[in-house]
């Protein structure tokens, strides 16, 4: 739910589900469908997919039980890089570098004294580099909160920082030759559409009619149309035999 979501839109529907699914196998009797509208409108609803698929595989191969190995965990549907090494550090203690955007900065200017970098291979072997022997998950979670409270992109509080020594701020703060990265837009993209035709879905009990799907966008057609495409080739919205659409698995 955190990927690409902040914590506060993430947490209510986060206590929601675990009181609702507290393990594995309570998910993987539930709908497709019902995933979904639990899901609500944290956005990328194909994770909610993957969490159902990932779902029934643990209660079926695992004995409802989260592996707490970085491979076995890049095994599982939806399950990713970041991701797995977050379960096993930050759910099982394991000594495992987890890097995200503010870990990524905050390394970026102590040791490499820059003001940003973008991903690259490097970051694990940075971020291993400092892990302590013991409380690596402490450690981790330091870090990733030093980067969003204190160390961070625009205003950094460099007087309060903890750190008593930082090569960027030593350097004088210098910033990067290279152009700012463009702020991802939501509003008139096919995300924004997709979204929409889902709330339809979601609110209905019954496959809906295609009229009932085309109000919601009007603007653009062509746009609605893909849109629309693209949630029935992703598994998230099914046709049904007469013609209506529903969300996946409600369609007959």
């Amino acid at each position: 739910m955190l990927q690409q979501t902040p914590v506060s839109r993430v947490e209510p529907v986060w206590r929601e589900w675990v009181a609702r699914w507290p393990v594995p196998s309570a998910m993987a009797k539930t709908s497709v469908a019902e995933v979904l509208r639990a899901w609500g409108k944290l956005g990328y609803p194909r994770r909610a997919m993957r969490l159902h698929e990932c779902a029934t595989v643990l209660a079926r191969d695992y004995g409802d039980e989260v592996p707490d190995d970085v491979e076995t965990l890049l095994t599982l549907p939806g399950v990713g890089a970041y991701t797995a090494r977050a379960i096993a550090c930050f759910g099982y203690g394991q000594r495992v570098p987890v890097v995200d955007t503010n870990v990524r900065r905050v390394i970026a200017r102590v040791v490499h004294g820059v003001a940003d970098s973008a991903p690259s291979a490097r970051d694990l072997r940075d971020a291993e580099e400092l892990l302590p022997a013991d409380n690596g998950a402490r450690f981790s979670a330091a870090l990733m909160e030093l980067g969003a409270l204190v160390c961070t992109a625009r205003a950094p509080q460099c007087p309060v920082c903890p750190l008593s020594s930082c090569t960027w701020h030593e350097a004088g703060h210098p910033q990067l030759d290279a152009p700012a990265r463009p702020v991802q837009k939501y509003a008139g993209t096919d995300r924004q559409v997709r979204g929409r035709l889902l709330d339809v879905l979601r609110g209905s009990s019954i496959p809906v009619t295609r009229a009932q799907l085309d109000v919601v966008w009007l603007s653009d057609i062509a746009q609605r149309d893909r849109a629309l495409d693209s949630l029935l080739v992703d598994g998230l919205v099914e046709q049904t035999a007469d013609g209506r659409f529903a969300l996946a698995g409600e369609g007959g």
